[in-house]
């Protein structure tokens, strides 16, 4: 390379020379790839890049560990390679997202920083570190790139989506104890149904949250199964039989996922049938995130006008015209955050469809939307607990409706059969009298019935009112 006055350098890769930044740590090929796609604004995200010197590290060590490289040369390699693993190169991944659909500009990036910055520190003068032939060894795009995506997503999962969810379960839990004295009217299509204890309303959130992760857990360990050894088309050509295996040992210890090869060289670069997996149970968990932060927003709705029967936390004032207006707004937050994933996952899906042959050559957009989709839920979850759940208080305005309810004339069927409790629902509605008062008129059943008949809290729970028979009238 040559040093030139207009604060360019001179790189040569095997289509000629390129005039690449001075103090760029990529060369000529990278900078072909920053000419060829000036697309967006939009990279591989940072914990793409970490993974992906990660790979090159394990690459490195194992090339050495089996002679294949000269262990100066990968000592250096590793050195550069960690550098990228802690974010220290960043800067210098260029290439925007949008580029060829193998990721192969971004594994070249890759191996240009590396190659630089291990030219740079090792000790033997004129020992050369070669981007393909040593930082590259034993690798195609075309499996270190799927490798990467799914790593880069079995990790967040692992470290961010679960915990947040675990963490905002165990809140919702707290609350259901909280509120579990508390009877309210429960409600169906909208519409007023049976009694309800508050504290089973936050249980079956909870619940939810609980599936959702049992739902994710186990793409940790789909995605953990990779490409590496596959190299171009699946075969493994120019990859020695025990690089891979050896490699995916280091990754699994350093990234605390249960990292392998996989058996299924063939599927596992021309499909990206496990990513959509699991990019389907990331949707699945939003969506039932939405249904939970929609039902805190309907239970708060008033506080006058509204149901009214939780007070949410007030963090912002909600109206720029109407003085002492709140709004729930970290709810509306976290259901928007639901549209983005809804989004992701249909990007993921456009791309699964990209298999043609031997690759699928869609991975960058894949490998964005479903990093995107997990680490943005996980972020509003974990906001959604913080600023909302725990904050969440219950209000009187429930358990002093149950009395006014119509759907209490469930408590009589077993005494007086469904059609006279639907005639007594139908007059309480017209009348604005109680189903307490009507049952005692007009069904004749005497106050200690009623008591039985018409408890909340025994309809809160399952079993029928034996030995209950209705009386005259």
């Amino acid at each position: 390379m040559t040093q030139q006055q207009s604060g360019t350098r001179t790189e040569r890769d095997t289509m000629g020379t390129m005039e690449v930044p001075a103090n760029a740590y990529w060369g000529a090929s990278t900078q072909r790839a920053v000419l060829n796609f000036p697309v967006s604004n939009l990279r591989y995200p940072p914990e793409f890049n970490h993974i992906l010197g990660a790979v090159k590290r394990a690459a490195a060590r194992v090339n050495a560990e089996l002679g294949l490289i000269d262990k100066e040369v990968a000592d250096a390699i590793v050195l550069a390679a960690t550098e990228v693993v802690e974010g220290k190169w960043d800067a210098h991944f260029v290439v925007d997202l949008f580029q060829t659909g193998s990721g192969t500009s971004t594994n070249t990036n890759a191996n240009e920083v590396i190659a630089r910055r291990a030219r740079e520190v090792i000790k033997t003068a004129g020992k050369n570190v070669h981007p393909n032939d040593d930082v590259n060894r034993g690798q195609s795009s075309n499996d270190v790139i799927p490798t990467a995506t799914h790593l880069t997503a079995a990790v967040a999962l692992d470290k961010r989506l679960l915990p947040a969810l675990a963490s905002l379960e165990k809140a919702l839990m707290e609350k259901s104890r909280e509120f579990w004295p508390i009877i309210k009217t429960g409600r169906t299509h909208l519409q007023d149904a049976t009694p309800i204890r508050l504290g089973q309303e936050f249980l079956g959130f909870a619940q939810a949250v609980k599936l959702a992760q049992e739902r994710l857990r186990p793409h940790v360990a789909a995605l953990s199964e990779v490409a590496l050894g596959g190299t171009a088309v699946g075969t493994g050509v120019n990859a020695h039989p025990e690089f891979a295996s050896k490699a995916c040992a280091i990754l699994a210890r350093e990234l605390g996922i249960p990292v392998k090869e996989t058996p299924y060289h063939f599927q596992a670069q021309a499909t990206q049938d496990a990513l959509l997996a699991a990019s389907g149970a990331v949707r699945a968990a939003a969506v039932s995130l939405q249904k939970i932060a929609n039902d805190l927003r309907w239970l708060s709705s008033g506080p006058r006008a509204g149901l009214g029967e939780l007070e949410l936390p007030t963090v912002q004032p909600g109206s720029s015209i109407m003085p002492g207006k709140v709004n729930p707004v970290i709810a509306e937050s976290l259901v928007q955050v639901v549209c983005q994933v809804i989004g992701n996952d249909a990007a993921v899906a456009a791309a699964a469809q990209g298999g043609y042959l031997e690759l699928n050559t869609y991975w960058p957009v894949a490998a964005y939307n479903m990093h995107q989709a997990i680490t943005v839920l996980a972020s509003a979850t974990a906001n959604f607990e913080k600023q909302c759940v725990v904050g969440i208080k219950a209000t009187s305005k429930g358990p002093e409706m149950v009395e006014q309810g119509l759907m209490l004339a469930t408590g009589l069927t077993p005494a007086i059969g469904y059609d006279r409790a639907a005639a007594l629902a139908k007059e309480a509605a017209a009348t604005g009298r109680t189903i307490r008062e009507l049952a005692k008129e007009k069904a004749g059943l005497s106050d200690e019935q009623l008591r039985t008949l018409l408890d909340p809290a025994r309809m809160t729970e399952p079993g029928v009112v034996p030995g209950v028979s209705g009386g005259g009238g």
